[in-house]
């Protein structure tokens, strides 16, 4: 007996043999394959392929010629990249070439176009999208999501398909018995009656080679099951083995001949349909009675109940064994005029929060997908039971699959509930290929090597991190610690939290570009002193800004975001409403801060319009850092207004977030340091500057504050229900 799910997927063990057999190697019963596990018996077997040639090398092989794709951030990032510095570096040319059409000196156009160009850039984003990155993947360990690259915490947020297996992730993979047939009655474990129900209890513990040590029972999972619910049940029972016949695929049964209080039986296990047919009797009451058509048919009737359950059925019976008996060396000798005694039906419990998971997964529009190794019946059954289908799914096995061509395979897929039973490597390969090219953005979930060229190809690759082999983790994008389906809707939804965070601090980042770039425009076209030097725009971007932008960063997510379909993947980063509410709403407030705490400083100190003012007068370089101010102290106000595109501050918890106010106390540190400090007055061209102006510029922190929530609130009115694509 094998355990070849490392390769195939089916949790089932497989019995081999040395007979010659056609068809595809890796469903050979007379081969053994290089990484599965020999569960029992013994053999000798001769070696005819080593390394790439076996089939563990093949799917390795097949791994290596899958090339990953982008995520859909390293799409957004690249394409805000170009954009950004597109418009940067023409706008730039531009008002040079403006400059000097209006007769500025050479090097105070290029200046002017240096200055804009900065502006321009958001040198902050980058390394906040990074740090926001890194933040969220340590969350998500705390939720037991390993994440082994940066980009895989956001693009697991963008995810609209996963493709799950069942064993361990819908499951929990362990065997248990769930109900049991005897004495002509179907009852559930817990309530099981009935005089014949020792002697099933017997046959499951002694017709069975799981062995218990160190404190636990080892072995087969179903063997281990049934030992533990006869312990329940009976206790030990004391007997000696005298021969076994192990379980062949073909008789489908397995018997031992035991010697038990003087008695020297045959006790089966084995399939009901081939067990069946070698009864004469059953087990009624404690009483041996005939096994007639009608008994026959009531006894299948029960095991097809049990199998619509999902529940794998074992059936167990037994005889007196005379000496002659013992000389025969075959079990066909022995498994003949048998005493039917019941049936038993075993299930691997799906996992208690599947359930709920999955919910959340049709709340959020995103379509679960099980591809599983082992038989579509069952897959069916536990999909039903964890709510992973509610009506009757599409059943596509693995044979059918190899004879649908691309269109039909994309048909299929269209399905509302469609279930992957029986697939291979390539099966799985080929599923989510199909789907990425119907533009699904696609999870996938594995744990054998089979299912490494899927976990690589896929848009997320899932490994466990429990049950899972070294090759699948390789694989994959993300590890599941638990191996619990739950946790991966967990980390999707802290990945679309990521990205509606990104989205925040790209609001706050971009704002600042306003007041950045309108003093230079003033410089030209108004004839006035430059209100902000480049340093002074590089002190807001890489410094006052970096803090409070992380902490938008780490905003938990929001209770509706698995409530709203994926964001639609022609969506940009930079959307049309972001740049709308960053450039023409916020910013310009921004601005007119900044210009008015110049122009106030200048003013103050007796300045007269027209009159230049070199670069070190006192009064330039406190009207400057009046500017600078102006942007740091509206920033502030801008932090809590960019906490969320249309819910209030208020209902969010003004201090739920404590590292925004942590930011804030840095922010407003650094620029004191920047005001006060003669290092920072060298460092930035800036001057001390007196309490009132502070105080002048207050105001404007506050009207941005509260001209946000007013927008916010006509937002709510209009567009009641929020989704990603909501206006902001």
């Amino acid at each position: 007996m094998v355990n070849n799910a490392a390769l195939t997927g089916e949790s089932e063990p497989v019995s081999v043999h040395p007979n010659p057999e056609a068809g595809e190697l890796i469903d050979s019963r007379n081969i053994v394959f290089a990484g599965t596990t020999v569960m029992s018996g013994s053999g000798r077997a001769v070696v005819f392929a080593t390394g790439m040639a076996t089939e563990v090398g093949r799917v390795a092989h097949l791994t290596s010629t899958v090339e990953p794709g982008l995520t859909p951030l390293q799409k957004e990032i690249a394409h805000a990249t170009r954009v950004v510095a597109f418009l940067a570096t023409t706008t730039g040319i531009v008002f040079f070439v403006i400059g000097q059409l209006i007769g500025r000196p050479f090097w105070e156009s290029f200046l002017f176009a240096i200055g804009i160009i900065v502006a321009n850039v958001p040198e902050g984003l980058l390394p906040t999208v990074t740090l926001s990155l890194a933040m969220g993947s340590q969350r998500m360990a705390r939720k037991k999501a390993l994440i082994k690259t940066l980009p895989s915490v956001e693009a697991l947020g963008s995810v609209t398909v996963i493709c799950t297996d069942k064993t361990g992730t819908l499951t929990q993979n362990r065997m248990e018995v769930k109900m049991v047939w005897a004495d002509g009655k179907l009852q559930t474990f817990q309530n099981a009656r009935g005089e014949s129900a020792p002697m099933m209890w017997t046959i499951a513990s002694l017709c069975n080679n799981a062995s218990y040590s160190e404190g636990r029972y080892k072995g087969d999972p179903s063997e281990v099951a049934l030992r533990q619910a006869a312990g329940l049940r009976i206790g030990d029972v004391p007997s000696r083995r005298i021969r076994e016949f192990p379980f062949d695929s073909e008789r489908k049964r397995m018997t031992t001949i035991q010697v038990l209080q003087g008695r020297t039986l045959a006790l089966t296990k084995g399939a009901p349909e081939t067990l069946l047919p070698l009864c004469r009797g059953w087990l009624n009451n404690g009483q041996s009675a005939p096994l007639d058509e009608s008994s026959r048919q009531e006894l299948t009737a029960s095991c097809h109940q049990m199998m619509d359950l999902g529940l794998r059925v074992l059936s167990f019976a037994y005889r007196d064994v005379s000496d002659r008996d013992l000389v025969a060396n075959s079990p066909e000798g022995i498994e003949r005029d048998m005493t039917f005694v019941g049936l038993i039906g075993l299930q691997d419990p799906p996992r208690p929060e599947v359930a709920q998971a999955l919910g959340k997964c049709h709340e959020a529009g995103i379509k679960v997908i099980m591809i599983t190794g082992d038989a579509g019946r069952t897959a069916v059954a536990i999909g039903k039971e964890t709510g992973l289908v509610r009506t009757s799914p599409t059943v596509v096995e693995g044979h059918e699959l190899s004879g649908l061509s691309d269109p039909e395979l994309r048909e299929k897929l269209c399905e509302r509930e469609i279930i992957f039973a029986r697939m291979t490597p390539k099966h799985k390969l080929r599923v989510v290929t199909a789907l990425q090219e119907e533009g699904e953005r696609v999870a996938v979930t594995g744990d054998g090597v089979n299912d490494a060229p899927a976990l690589k190809k896929a848009d997320i690759g899932v490994a466990m991190g429990i049950a899972g082999t070294d090759v699948a983790k390789e694989a994959a994008d993300m590890i599941l610690l638990d191996d619990n389906f739950a946790t991966i809707v967990n980390a999707i939804e802290e990945g679309r939290g990521v990205y509606e965070n990104i989205r925040k601090f790209t609001s706050y980042i971009f704002s600042s570009n306003i007041p950045e770039i309108v003093p230079y425009l003033a410089f030209v076209l108004l004839r006035i002193p430059l209100p902000l030097t480049i340093l002074q725009i590089l002190a807001v971007d890489l410094g006052t800004d970096m803090l409070p932008a992380l902490a938008l960063g780490a905003e938990k997510p929001t209770g509706n975001l698995m409530k709203q379909p994926p964001r639609d993947p022609k969506r940009s980063l930079l959307s049309a409403g972001l740049l709308r509410r960053a450039y023409l709403f916020l910013g310009p407030m921004e601005a007119a801060a900044g210009l008015f705490g110049f122009f106030y400083v200048l003013n103050s100190g007796g300045w007269r319009w027209g009159e230049l003012l070199p670069p070190d007068d006192p009064l330039y370089l406190q009207a400057t850092t009046a500017c600078l101010t102006a942007i740091v102290v509206t920033q502030i106000a801008n932090v809590f207004a960019c906490r969320s595109f249309r819910e209030s501050v208020f209902r969010l918890g003004f201090f739920s977030n404590p590292l925004i106010f942590f930011g804030i106390l840095i922010e407003l540190g650094f620029q004191l340091f920047i005001v006060y400090h003669p290092l920072g007055n060298r460092m930035f061209g800036t001057a001390s500057l007196p309490a009132t102006v502070w105080l002048v510029l207050i105001p404007f922190a506050v009207f941005l504050f509260v001209a946000e929530e007013i927008r916010k609130a006509i937002v709510r009115s209009r567009w009641p229900v929020e989704d990603f694509e909501h206006p902001t």
